[in-house]
């Protein structure tokens, strides 16, 4: 479990994996980019260690008119470093360079 606020200045809420995949779907989705990323929930460590582990990849936009490519153009994992964000919102925010 984490807690962080979904977006910035919002109210924290505890959250699993799942949780933060679909809200980061969600986020994603709300910024228009959902078909750039895709997020996939798993356990930390292997299912060892405590916290979620959320990994998300970036593809690249594509031409007006055309589909996204899907060949990822980047990639992170998060799973310690969750904690440390001020929301979750800056994870699509950051990989993404989106804005509100």
């Amino acid at each position: 479990m984490v807690t962080l606020p979904l977006e910035r200045c919002g109210r924290a809420r505890r959250l699993d994996a799942r949780a933060v995949a679909r809200h980061l779907e969600a986020l994603a989705a709300t910024r228009g980019v959902a078909e750039r990323v895709s997020v996939r929930a798993a356990c930390a460590g292997g299912c060892t260690s405590a916290g979620p582990n959320v990994g998300v990849v970036i593809y690249p936009a594509g031409n007006a008119g055309e589909p996204v490519d899907h060949v990822a153009i980047g990639w992170r994992t998060y799973v310690y470093s969750l904690p440390r964000l001020d929301c979750l919102a800056r994870i699509i925010d950051e990989n993404l360079k989106t804005r509100n």
